[in-house]
């Protein structure tokens, strides 16, 4: 797998990284989903579990963590519809509303006083027109930590956004989930090693380990 070069600030200030996890909600990959396929692919792969663990150890670590959540009105205001993917989602049987169980963080990913979560009613990318461009900027934040679903769109939405927007992404390549399975991998080859910084869930809890323990920070690719 071809990796690009560490960017100067990937994980090693924790003040400065962010992890966002993206549409990690029941809805979609949770028992009940929407996309049944995708929700089975993210759990057999280990990739949810990756994900509660990056979340948990970034919690540890002092990492603010986000939550991107895609969810409509009952009333459809403000839905996009300039794609066929938004209007199948229409006829889906199992609808992300707003307010509803669909649009809860998923088990086993916990989410802690200080998480923040981010919800758009429109597009696919949850740094497009959502604010959460803002609130990194507040949160000082330099390094993106990208993980969730799905790798055949809002995940590479949200990486070239942020590195469009300044940022420097990471994914964690085991953290992250498409259809079919195998097609993660060739996204990851091909495309997000092109722009993001790959590494693995263990690599970076290991950098915030040695972090806490006043070791080197460094994060290997994997």
């Amino acid at each position: 797998m071809a990796h690009t070069e560490h960017g100067p600030h990937d994980l090693r200030d924790p003040a400065a990284t962010v992890l966002l996890t993206v549409e990690c909600q029941r809805g979609v990959v949770g028992p009940e989903s929407a996309l049944p396929e995708l929700a089975a692919v993210t759990r057999a792969s280990g990739a949810l579990t990756n994900i509660a663990r990056l979340v948990a150890g970034a919690h540890e670590a002092g990492v603010q963590v986000v939550h991107a959540v895609a969810e409509r009105r009952p009333d459809g205001r403000g839905a996009s519809r300039n794609a066929r993917l938004f209007r199948a989602a229409e006829r889906l049987p199992v609808q992300q509303l707003a307010g509803t169980a669909a649009v809860r963080i998923a088990d086993p990913v916990p989410v802690g006083d200080g998480d923040l979560v981010v919800r758009r009613l429109h597009g696919l990318s949850p740094l497009a027109g959502t604010g959460l461009d803002a609130l990194l900027r507040n949160l000082g934040c330099r390094t993106l930590l990208v993980t969730g679903v799905s790798a055949n769109i809002a995940v590479p939405n949200a990486v070239f956004d942020a590195v469009n927007l300044g940022y420097t992404a990471v994914v964690p390549a085991d953290a992250i989930a498409g259809v079919p399975a195998d097609y993660t991998a060739a996204m990851v080859r091909h495309t997000l090693s092109l722009v993001a910084t790959v590494t693995t869930t263990e690599e970076v809890l290991r950098s915030w380990r040695r972090r806490r323990r006043g070791g080197g920070p460094e994060v290997s690719p994997a």
